[in-house]
């Protein structure tokens, strides 16, 4: 089990006091585990010590601007690549069905496909299997980094590292179908509107549903009724 995968979903949720209070001890798993490199570490320093230092409503605003206004900067993974169609329903349900099958089940509002869920999952896998699933998500992870790195962002940092474990990059046919896209402007809120009214769903963590700090998504979820001794690998990230 990483704790580190845990650590970094910790760090992508919505930001509590809880997760502040956490942050020396995130600092402590991602150096002595040793899943991240030295430089990947490095580079997470200046989003834990914001995290850490910073107003926590300055934080809450923040997180909200990137992730909640921004939907090309959607958590939700399969958002960016099936929209609306009727293939993000089966997709959601193969990657149910693979956390069901590694024993655990989903409570909470959060999607399946909410990339802090993912990284939960990911924390109870052995490491090949959790890179595999990364590697599944590669083209949006890569996206995704590229995306917060033009918002000069320290949360871009947690999405290249992920990137770099999936052996991810942004060369792919689907990555550049993605780039291609133009990011939203989170102060346009005319046009914002506009566009969640059309999709018709909102997508968005819960702010009162905390963090895995104080609220760990799968630590309790309820194993399957009929149980899977070998997890499935469903390949639904691409």
């Amino acid at each position: 089990m990483s704790r580190t995968f845990k650590a970094l979903s910790a760090l992508l949720c919505y930001p509590t006091e809880d997760l502040q209070a956490a942050i020396g001890e995130i600092r402590t798993i991602l150096a002595d585990e040793a899943v991240l490199t030295p430089p990947q570490v490095a580079a997470l320093q200046p989003l834990l010590e914001r995290m850490e230092t910073t107003d926590i409503f300055d934080l809450q605003e923040g997180y909200v601007l990137l992730f909640d206004r921004s939907r090309t900067l959607s958590l939700n993974l399969f958002e960016h690549i099936h929209g609306e169609s009727r293939d993000r329903g089966g997709a959601m349900v193969d990657l149910l069905e693979t956390y069901r099958a590694g024993g655990f089940d989903l409570v909470g509002p959060e999607l399946p496909d909410h990339l802090p869920v993912l990284l939960e999952f990911l924390s109870t896998l052995p490491a090949a299997e959790a890179r595999g699933l990364l590697a599944d998500a590669g083209p949006i992870l890569a996206v995704l980094a590229e995306r917060l790195t033009r918002r000069e962002t320290p949360y871009a940092a947690i999405l290249s590292a992920l990137a770099d474990l999936g052996q991810a990059a942004t060369d792919t046919e689907v990555a550049a179908a993605l780039l291609s896209e133009a990011d939203d402007d989170p102060e346009d809120l005319a046009a914002l509107d506009a566009v969640w009214e059309e999709a018709q769903v909102t997508f968005a963590p819960d702010p009162n549903a905390g963090c895995p700090v104080s609220r760990d998504i799968l630590a309790k979820m309820d194993a399957p009724q009929k149980p899977i001794t070998s997890p499935a690998r469903a390949g639904t990230l691409n």
